[in-house]
């Protein structure tokens, strides 16, 4: 069995949780790889790391991989998935950080965990990702999300038109300070925050959430996670943000 380790390089928690990790891997005899920067903090703390012990996070880990232990918070989960996303690799989360709603588990339960991984006892949690394509070539093909896709105003106070399709149909012309495409597990982050519904990760859905739109009307809307939405985007500025 092999499985790779990514967390964020910082001291604390985050370094105890890494380390511990590694030693109860080995004493299973499970074969590890880790995270760059986290890989060379644990090395300055005095753990010896092969020298084919390391992973950037850029590059395709093997298909064979196991699981990807992601160690922090929410936002590392976040980060993982663009590395696993493409061999479909389980992520396992270790919470370290301050949010904990994906990475669940406990620095107590690192031992625990391995064992149950190492028996093959435990439930796979599918969830939708979101995809996007541009003209500009934007993120490097890492071009997917497990939260949400938003176009945000970025240079002037005014509102940006965003022009939308559904499946090549005209649905509405957004005129506010953003738009939001979210999934099921993205529900009760930035979606919620400006009047989303919370949807279970179990449904197949997205969620187009604007963000403080001029025209009281308009509220988000929920359709099947296999629609494609297309946008045109219109606006003072030349600039929008896009994340």
């Amino acid at each position: 069995m092999q499985v790779a380790i990514y967390g964020r390089p910082s001291k604390g928690q985050t370094l105890d949780a890494a380390i511990k990790l590694i030693s109860t891997l080995q004493s299973k005899g499970i074969e590890w790889r880790i995270s760059d920067k986290l890989g060379e903090m644990v090395m300055r703390n005095g753990f010896k790391i092969p020298s084919n012990g390391i992973f950037f996070p850029d590059e395709t880990l093997d298909a064979n991989t196991s699981a990807l232990f992601s160690i922090g918070g929410d936002g590392t989960i976040l980060e993982s998935v663009s590395i696993a996303s493409a061999q479909q690799i389980p992520i396992v989360g270790i919470h370290t950080g301050r949010l904990g709603f994906l990475a669940s588990i406990p620095y107590s339960g690192i031992e625990d965990v391995v064992s149950r991984l190492v028996h093959k006892n435990y439930l796979l949690d599918s969830r939708s990702l979101v995809s996007l394509q541009d003209n500009e070539g934007l993120f490097d093909g890492r071009n997917f999300a497990l939260n949400e896709f938003a176009i945000m105003k970025r240079d002037s106070s005014a509102m940006i038109t965003v022009h939308t399709h559904l499946n090549g149909t005209y649905l509405n012309s957004y005129w506010a300070d953003g738009l939001i495409t979210s999934t099921p597990t993205g529900s009760t982050g930035y979606s919620l925050s400006c009047g989303g519904p919370i949807i279970t990760p179990g449904n197949e859905s997205f969620i187009l959430t604007p963000v403080s739109p001029h025209n009281l009307n308009v509220r988000p809307l929920i359709v099947p996670d296999t629609s494609v939405f297309t946008y045109e985007v219109e606006g003072r500025s030349k600039k929008v943000l896009v994340s």
